[in-house]
This record gives C-alpha cells, sequence and structure tokens, in this order.
C-alpha cells in the first residue's frame, strides 16, 4: 500500500498542473474559434471570454469572493477578448494561427500564475510578488495594445476613440492600481487615480485620432502612455515615487513619442 502511494503521489494535482491543463482548455478552445466562419466570430469571442473566466475561477477558487472576484479575474478575461478581436485583423494562414495560439497559452498560464500570487498576497507576504508585479503589468499592457490596435484599425470618429478608450482603460488600471496595495477593498484613492487617468488616456486617444498613424504606431504610443501613467501611479500607491522613477517613466514615453514623430508620414 505504501507503495503505491508513493507511487502516484508524484501525480498529484498541483496548483500550477491545474493552470497547465486550464491553460490548455482555453488554449484549445482559441484554436478552434480560429477555423469558424466569419460571420460568428464575435459570438466566439463572447463565449471564449465565458470559458476563460470560468476556467480561470476555477484555478483560483479557493477563498475566493468579494473584490476577488472582479480583480483577479479580469485580466485573463481581457485577455482572451482582446486577443481574440486582435487575431481577425490578421491574414488567416498557419504562420499566423500558429504564433498566435502560443502567445495566448504563454500568455494565459503567465496570467493565472500572476494572479494566483495575488491571491496568496492578500493574506500574507510572499516573495514573489514583485516580479508578479512586473510580469502582471506587462500583460496588462499587452491587452491594452491588442485592444487599441481592434479599435484604431476600425477607423471609428476620434470622439468615439476617446469614449472607448476610457472604457476599456479604467477596468484594467483599475486591477493593475489594485494589484499594489491588494486590499480587501477599492479605496477612494485607488478610484481617484484610475479615473484620472483614464480621462487623460482618453483624451490622448482623441488627440492621437487626428494624427495620421497607423494602427499599430497609434496602439504602441497610446499602451506606452499607460506604461507610464499607469507606472507612476504604482509607485504613488505604494509610496515609493521618487523623482527619479517619474523621469525613468517620463523619459521612456518621449524617446516613444519621439520615434513615432520622426517617422510618421504626413503626406
Amino acid at each position: 500500500m505504501n507503495r503505491i502511494r508513493r507511487l502516484f503521489s508524484g501525480y498529484r494535482l498541483t496548483k500550477r498542473r491545474e493552470f497547465v491543463i486550464i491553460t490548455a482548455g482555453a488554449t484549445a478552445g482559441f484554436i478552434a474559434m480560429q477555423f469558424a466562419t466569419p460571420g460568428i466570430h464575435f459570438w466566439l469571442i463572447f463565449f471564449l471570454g465565458a470559458l476563460s473566466l470560468l476556467l480561470s475561477a476555477i484555478g483560483l477558487r479557493e477563498g475566493l469572493k468579494g473584490i476577488k472576484y472582479g480583480m483577479l479575474l479580469l485580466l485573463p478575461v481581457a485577455y482572451t477578448v482582446s486577443l481574440g478581436l486582435f487575431y481577425f485583423l490578421l491574414p488567416v494562414r498557419w504562420l499566423t494561427r500558429l504564433p498566435v495560439a502560443v502567445l495566448y497559452a504563454v500568455g494565459m498560464y503567465a496570467i493565472l500564475l500572476v494572479e494566483n500570487i495575488y491571491h496568496v498576497a492578500v493574506n500574507r507576504s510572499i516573495q514573489l510578488l514583485r516580479v508578479a508585479h512586473a510580469v502582471g503589468l506587462l500583460a496588462t499592457l499587452a491587452t491594452l495594445y491588442f485592444f487599441f490596435n481592434t479599435l484604431f484599425s476600425f477607423r471609428f470618429q476620434a470622439p468615439v476613440n476617446m469614449i472607448a478608450v476610457f472604457f476599456i482603460q479604467f477596468p484594467l488600471i483599475v486591477q493593475s492600481l489594485w494589484s499594489v496595495d491588494l486590499q480587501e477593498k477599492l479605496t477612494s484613492r485607488l478610484i481617484m487615480y484610475s479615473l484620472v487617468f483614464s480621462l487623460i488616456g482618453a483624451e490622448a486617444a482623441l488627440v492621437i485620432s487626428y494624427w495620421p498613424l497607423k494602427p499599430i504606431l497609434a496602439s504602441l504610443l497610446l499602451v506606452t502612455f499607460n506604461y507610464t501613467l499607469i507606472g507612476i501611479g504604482q509607485h504613488a500607491l505604494a509610496k515609493r515615487l521618487f523623482r527619479k522613477y517619474i523621469v525613468e517613466y517620463s523619459l521612456v514615453f518621449t524617446v516613444v513619442l519621439l520615434l513615432i514623430i520622426v517617422s510618421t508620414r504626413y503626406r
């Protein structure tokens, strides 16, 4: 009996293995969506978002309550929907299908690990939290980029872009700032920061909409702007907002802005 227990003890379904299974299931749905007829693409994206919500809730089920529902499950769903929308802007061939599926799998697994660290860090300190913040910010920026690229590709009027960007940014900025303090409730300061940053980002989208930029450059510029805002906001909430951080974030945005200005064709 002891030999049998030792034999199967290595096959215990750990949290990481659960995340691998969840990622595999979500990726399978993502790949299946790529073979669907064009008329039902948006319905399939909605279904895939719901599937990622369900699977993520199962993977993070222990102690999942209150504000954690929204903050921990938002990014997996938003990442799934944003990449699903972005995929349909790409040429339909295996050269794009396979890399996008791999990108989705890697990103989804990383997001689940990050959300699990946040989940644990709510109740006790954990050494991997700083790494989780970096990966979580990267995943948030990637999600914003996919959303923005899709939005700018439709060539909507500038006011429509401004409104859409505000509502896209706000929940993602909230969860990104929440990951710093990991409180059981959203503080008024966090909400204020999120509203102000979302409004500034929406105004930036309004200006960018009048600029003759390709969607890829417009999205990159707006994502860099969000990187600057969120980064400064996270340091402010953590009470570590020193001058050097403001200079570093501002420098990154300035360099990207200058490169885009130089590379833009105005005729």
